[in-house]
């Protein structure tokens, strides 16, 4: 009867749906073990995991069939024949890491394995929003072209920049230093002329995720980086996860309240960031045409009397943001990173004798270890977890 046989076809499909599901499964339990601990042959998944032998093999020869593995060498033990090593084949797709700052742009594209096997920096010289975006665009085609790695490979991007990114209306809010940059539909733009998909977050929070995933944050419970250069931004790391807010806000410290207004800076990030550093020095005497925070620091360790007011003074503003951090989030880790965190041997000592008159709270304060490198690696970082999805759900 047709309704028999509909419901045999049914019947059918559900079960070969099962069994691809089955398969799926078990594909990417083996991925994910091998990219965890390393090579490994049929025998060790098989223990690791608890599939059969003849299920590791198969879903290994799928795997390898679709690009997604590759033999790693052998392992000879001292008894038994000689076994080959399996391993993630790292060229099996690409993650774009972007970082869009003031002065300058860094683009690095990594396997999935997180190596950078291309990359850039240039100078934003950019003054408008269009000018911009051509610069993005560009210099991402550049270090795709000149690491031979055809577009199609590349999987995913993720851009940080000034700001908080709105999804709803594409578009983002607080860039104060990037004129334009909150034009609605722009990164919508750029994935089109790109050809990937890309996800947009803030630079302060990639820095975190940076430092926790390839520098000094590996392992903490909480911590915070401060990122101290044009402006001022915090991104909060918990547990390993970036902790965003309800709106993607959160961490936006440099927008506090800071003094009354009309009698000094308006906001943290107006008392804190590195133009702040550059007119208290010209307020204390300090002299000269195109002063830069970096060169007011290198006057203070010069022994310059006004430079070393200006750093002082730096110094006490980063402990009241520390201690306001520390109030709300009990990190047991504070970075200080971006530009003004390059010259932390100076801030360290003065900062902490501020804190201790500030708050009883006692973080962990140390500077990043990744440096300028801190937002770029942090993008490269968040591509790679969708890129490797991505690249499997391909096969």
């Amino acid at each position: 009867m047709p309704g028999n046989d509909h419901g045999a076809r049914g019947g059918a499909e559900q079960r070969t749906w099962n069994r691809r599901r089955l398969r799926d499964t078990n594909e990417r339990l083996l991925l994910d073990r091998l990219r965890a601990a390393g090579p490994a042959s049929r025998a060790q998944l098989a223990r690791d995991t608890g599939l059969s032998k003849p299920t590791v093999s198969s879903a290994l020869a799928a795997l390898e069939a679709a690009g997604l593995v590759r033999e790693a060498g052998t392992h000879a033990p001292e008894r038994g024949r000689v076994a080959v090593l399996y391993a993630p084949d790292p060229a099996a797709g690409y993650a774009l890491g972007v970082d869009i700052g003031r002065g300058w742009l860094r683009v690095a594209l990594a396997d999935l394995d997180g190596d950078v096997v291309s990359r850039a920096d240039v100078r934003n010289k950019a003054r408008t929003s269009a000018a911009l975006t051509d610069l993005v665009v560009d210099t991402c085609h550049r270090v795709t072209d000149e690491s031979g790695v055809p577009g199609g490979r590349v999987a995913h991007a993720v851009v940080g920049t000034p700001g908080v990114y709105d999804p709803e209306r594409r578009r983002v809010r607080y860039a104060n230093h990037l004129p334009g940059w909150g034009r609605a539909g722009l990164f919508d733009g750029m994935s089109e002329r790109l050809g990937v998909p890309l996800e947009v977050h803030n630079d302060a929070n990639l820095a975190a995720l940076g430092e926790y995933t390839f520098g000094v944050g590996a392992g903490s419970r909480l911590f915070a980086y401060i990122m101290i250069g044009t402006g001022l931004g915090m991104g909060v790391v918990s547990a390993g996860r970036l902790f965003t807010g309800a709106h993607g806000g959160a961490g936006e410290i440099g927008l506090l309240p800071w003094g009354g207004r009309g009698t000094g800076p308006d906001t943290l990030e107006d008392a804190v960031s590195g133009v702040a550093v550059v007119e208290s020095a010209r307020r204390f005497g300090l002299v000269g045409g195109q002063l830069t925070a970096k060169a007011v620091f290198e006057a203070a360790r010069a022994g310059d009397a006004a430079a070393v007011k200006a750093v002082a003074l730096e110094a006490e503003r980063i402990a009241h943001t520390v201690a306001a951090a520390s109030a709300v989030l009990d990190p047991d880790l504070v970075v200080l990173g971006g530009g003004v965190g390059h010259s932390v041997d100076l801030l360290l000592d003065p900062m902490r004798a501020a804190l201790r008159e500030l708050t009883p709270l006692r973080p962990r304060i140390v500077p990043g270890e990744l440096g300028e490198d801190a937002v770029v690696l942090g993008a490269v970082a968040t591509a790679l977890g969708t890129a490797r999805d991505v690249v499997f759900e391909r096969r």
